[in-house]
């Protein structure tokens, strides 16, 4: 089963986990230090909360979960054969999880990955763009370099 992620910028971690436990209906899949994330049934969403106060309210980037690499190294194909640069992320670390993905960038800038979760992970990972972390200055979290006008932005997580 694949599902659309949906990662938000929350000014209050503890706030939103209550929300969305209640909106959603179910409770986080997993939380860390400014970070949590749900695995919602109905319907099929992935929902990533990242603390960083002051962008509440804000998408932090977009995101289609898969249920393998192979499905993962499928999008690589096919979305280069589409003409859209792409940035493989292949065995990378963040949001607590060791993941296989590939990130484009929208019209608009926004930036999309396609990912398969392949472990749990003690640690946020690559270049996050969340409070409180001392690697994040300046680098962006989940969608680094997906398009050529971003190439010298760090890689990225989530």
């Amino acid at each position: 089963m694949s599902r659309v992620q949906l990662a938000l910028n929350v000014d209050d971690l503890g706030a939103a986990v209550a929300f969305y436990a209640k909106l959603f209906d179910t409770q986080p899949a997993k939380i860390k230090d400014g970070y949590a994330n749900f695995a919602v049934a109905e319907p099929p969403l992935k929902l990533v909360l990242l603390e960083n106060p002051g962008q509440g309210g804000t998408i932090n980037h977009l995101g289609v979960e898969v249920e393998s690499s192979d499905t993962v190294h499928a999008e690589i194909t096919r979305l280069a054969g589409e003409g859209l640069v792409t940035e493989e992320e292949i065995g990378t670390t963040c949001c607590f999880a060791t993941q296989d993905k590939v990130w484009v960038t929208g019209p608009a800038g926004e930036k999309w990955e396609v990912y398969t979760v392949l472990s749990d992970s003690e640690t946020f990972g690559n270049s996050p763009q969340r409070a409180g972390d001392s690697s994040a200055a300046g680098d962006v979290c989940c969608g680094g370099a997906a398009g050529a006008e971003n190439a010298s932005v760090s890689t990225s997580c989530c």
